[in-house]
């Protein structure tokens, strides 16, 4: 069921303070936020009453600091609730919240704190200072102060506790109401930075109405309960965890849940066993492999059973799919054998009561939403950017097809240019970049259209299929065009292979990076009797080198003779956003995993060298 509550205003004229002031009004006593806090590691809770108290506090306290209506005031703290508090607070003074990725490299923070020119930043604590302190000096920023929320690591800056005792002093009720009604849908919400997977982060302007017109079109495409809980870990950074993690929340007066640490998210799942769950496809991927796992150590007997009702969970997604009524007698086994096979499993990860599962920011691996099908798990696949304020395209309970990211939501335009790029125009489509003067540059061309960098192709019933971004497709020497994703997809259907890079651009063929899966390789090693079963010694193992030839021999021949991979070299080491291989929303970073690998991917084109 999508959302029933009353709007305060026509979509399009709404505010996010509008919708927070509704909350309050009208569920002054739902969960709004909750955190865990304490030695126990037990959840706080606060109403929706009690979140707009404190915002009002907080914007009093924020302006006391001389925060100005319009101005950008940077955060980068992870998912806690001063984070999400102080964002609110912020967008209530007619300011403009920028939170920056908490693994941001010294140069990118320079990079956008002189782009903002904000004159505030927000930290988390000691960690973020080395970065955050030299900018104070720094004469190309015009940053001033910074506000740190851990207390005792604040080195002699502004604390955020101070903060909230000064705007429990000075807090005006009449005040905070005439700021947040002053507010415009045209305004600035805030300032979403791109994470740079090809040069400088991009400033990308949204606005209260391309913000609340993407929330409302995007819960129409939902079935949820009201009020329903949402997980949220990845950064808020990310437009993915904003639209999920605070601005749909707050259309809904929905219950948010925060995960500070990323890597507890499993161990949250497996408590809270929510009906929604959202993960980029390197989180399903991981999942994934985490559940064949665990499979790999069942006796046989089990294996076959699970894989029973993998295949019905498969076959009646199939008809879903095709739009077409489940075959009674398929009805009837796949309930036996989710009731008595799948669901005593799904429990224990805490799947079991999900209703609404999704995924976006880069194509999710067929094989992988093949693999949550078995399960009875139906990931809606998504595509967007930063730029349409989230979502583009959708799947949805009643139109998808596994493999496409879904059609295009309510208002959007969609045409596909003769190169294959995807361009898009509508209300929830950015004004444009930011500029280092605060003016701002549309991206779009005379009619409006913006184009997304993105190629793919729109099939006879309107579903939206990637290829590839189109600064990454290959172009070897011979002219033709290669998806990268495609092949490396492609490729790492295999167990052993977790991750992949192909490269060739101006070449005569492909060539392969291969990293091993850290959680399936050992398993696969142990049950084919491999002892010694660390990474680096499987690298090296004949075993293991001779079931990735097969892998990439069977990958090879379901590809096309161009974007067949005819060198390869394996890997041990997982590339991640703290190594700096993967963005912040994992992500590849294609460049610089090419340049650290440079000397082995120009090996693999010395004549002489191995295909292995």
């Amino acid at each position: 069921m999508t959302t029933n509550l009353r709007l305060p205003a026509p979509a399009d004229a709404l505010t996010l303070p509008a919708l927070l002031a509704r909350n309050a009004a009208e569920h002054p006593e739902l969960p709004a936020l909750s955190w865990r806090s304490g030695a126990d590691g037990g959840w706080e809770t606060l109403t929706w009453s009690e979140v707009r108290r404190k915002v009002a506090v907080l914007a009093a306290g924020y302006a006391a600091l001389g925060v100005e209506r319009g101005e950008h005031v940077l955060m980068m703290m992870g998912n806690r609730p001063e984070h999400w508090l102080t964002d609110l607070a912020l967008v209530h003074l007619g300011a403009v919240p920028v939170t920056v990725y908490g693994t941001s490299a010294p140069e990118q923070i320079a990079h956008i704190a002189r782009h903002s020119r904000a004159r505030l930043a927000v930290v988390e604590g000691a960690r973020e200072l080395p970065r955050w302190e030299p900018l104070l000096a720094d004469s190309g920023a015009r940053l001033e102060r910074l506000v740190v929320v851990e207390a005792e690591e604040a080195g002699g800056h502004g604390t955020y506790a101070s903060l909230y005792a000064s705007g429990v002093r000075l807090h005006s009720p009449d005040a905070f109401e005439k700021s947040w009604q002053e507010a415009r849908p045209e305004d600035a919400l805030t300032v979403v930075y791109t994470s740079g997977t090809t040069g400088d982060p991009k400033g990308v302007r949204l606005t209260h109405r391309n913000i609340v017109l993407q929330a409302v079109r995007l819960d129409r495409n939902t079935d949820l309960p009201e009020h329903a809980e949402h997980i949220s870990y990845l950064p808020l950074a990310h437009i993915a965890e904003r639209i999920l993690g605070v601005y749909l929340p707050l259309l809904r007066a929905a219950h948010v849940r925060l995960c500070a640490d990323p890597t507890a998210v499993a161990a949250a799942v497996r408590e809270l066993r929510p009906v929604q769950f959202f993960g980029v496809p390197r989180v399903w991927e991981k999942l994934a492999a985490s559940v064949r796992a665990v499979l790999a150590k069942l006796p046989e007997d089990q294996r076959a059973a699970i894989g029973a009702a993998n295949d019905l969970a498969r076959t009646r997604a199939a008809h879903h799919e095709r739009g077409e009524e489940v075959p009674e007698a398929t009805a009837a086994a796949y309930a036996r054998a989710k009731e008595r096979v799948l669901d005593p499993l799904l429990t224990l990860a805490g799947l079991d009561r999900l209703l609404w599962t999704a995924s976006a920011t880069a194509p999710m691996p067929i094989d992988v939403t093949r693999f949550w099908a078995g399960w009875g798990i139906t990931i809606m696949d998504a595509w967007g950017l930063t730029e349409t304020s989230g979502v583009c395209t959708v799947n949805s309970p009643g139109a998808f097809r596994l493999g496409s990211v879904g059609r295009p939501i309510e208002g959007l335009e969609l045409r596909i240019a003769e190169d294959g790029e995807i361009f898009t125009r509508g209300a929830t489509v950015f004004d444009g970049y930011l500029q280092p003067d605060g003016s701002v540059v549309s991206a779009g061309d005379a009619e409006g259209w913006f184009p997304t960098g993105d190629i793919g192709r729109l099939d006879e019933d309107g579903f939206l299929w990637l290829t590839d971004r189109k600064k990454e497709l290959i172009i070897t020497s011979t002219g033709k065009n290669v998806a990268p994703a495609l092949v490396e997809n492609t490729v790492k259907e295999h167990p052993l292979i977790g991750q992949a890079l192909v490269h060739g651009d101006g070449r005569s063929y492909l060539v392969a990076l291969l990293v091993l899966d850290p959680e399936l390789a050992p398993a696969w090693a142990a049950a084919h009797g491999i002892e010694d079963t660390a990474l680096e010694a499987l690298a090296g193992h004949p075993l293991v080198r001779e079931e990735i030839a097969r892998a990439v021999a069977a990958a090879n021949a379901r590809l096309n003779r161009t974007e067949q991979i005819k060198k390869y070299r394996v890997l041990t080491g997982e590339w991640g956003p703290e190594t700096g291989e993967l963005t912040p929303s994992l992500k590849l970073r294609r460049r610089v995993v090419r340049a650290r690998h440079a000397d082995l991917i120009d090996g693999m084109y010395d004549q002489d060298a191995p295909a292995s």
